[in-house]
């Protein structure tokens, strides 16, 4: 039986890994959630969490592209009077808003069969549409996170991109490398899944992150 970690308890276990996540504050009321997105800057996001809330757009508790004091707190109230007694302690969730024209999937899987697995894939819109994604057994090296960058499919998504830079593979290597070190280093893990992970200014960030345990 497995057990899923919030998004906050995901992005603390993967982040000394080095998976790059963005500055984000968590706070408990919706004042504090105006201040704490007073000093990040704007545009927010601005999502409810908690031990039990794994699927966040689902439910609506995600809020996009505030831009004043004002919208956030309003969001935040809305937030925390949609929280669920099921979804036990919650805390609302401030952290920059990122627009990119690319997306990608990428995680580490757990094989019945296998063991674990780290996997590259077009996210986004593009994902079901063009099911472009490569998978290698962990461990895996440097070395082995080029080939699979370089094993997609859609490779005019990795260049120079509407009026973006290319995509910095060394960056999108590492994040491949600091799963695989996550599941090496953890074996309770069961799954990892970064989606989406944006492409701004040709860099990866993870922007929400999911964590299923054994």
């Amino acid at each position: 039986m497995t057990s899923t970690l919030s998004e906050a308890q995901s992005k603390e276990l993967l982040a000394p890994f080095g998976v790059p996540f963005l500055p984000e504050r968590l706070v408990t009321s919706s004042i504090e959630a105006g201040v704490a997105a007073g000093e990040i800057g704007f545009p927010v996001v601005v999502k409810l969490c908690g031990e039990a809330i794994a699927h966040k757009t689902e439910r609506g508790l995600v809020k996009l592209g505030l831009r004043t004091e004002v919208d956030v707190v309003a969001a935040a109230e809305e937030l925390f009077a949609a929280a669920r007694p099921e979804d036990g302690s919650v805390q609302v969730l401030i952290a920059p808003m990122v627009t990119a024209t690319r997306e990608f999937i990428a995680g580490m899987v757990v094989d019945p069969q296998f063991g674990a697995t780290v996997l590259l894939g077009v996210g986004g819109i593009l994902a079901e549409a063009i099911s472009d994604v490569v998978i290698r057994l962990v461990p895996i090296t440097l070395v082995d996170a080029f080939e699979m960058i370089d094993s997609l499919g859609s490779q005019a998504l990795l260049a120079p991109f509407r009026g973006e830079p290319a995509v910095d593979r060394v960056a999108l290597a590492e994040v491949l490398l600091a799963l695989s070190n996550a599941a090496v280093a953890t074996p309770v893990l069961a799954s990892i899944d970064l989606n989406p992970l944006m492409i701004a200014d040709g860099r990866p960030i993870a922007v929400d992150a999911l964590v299923e345990m054994n």
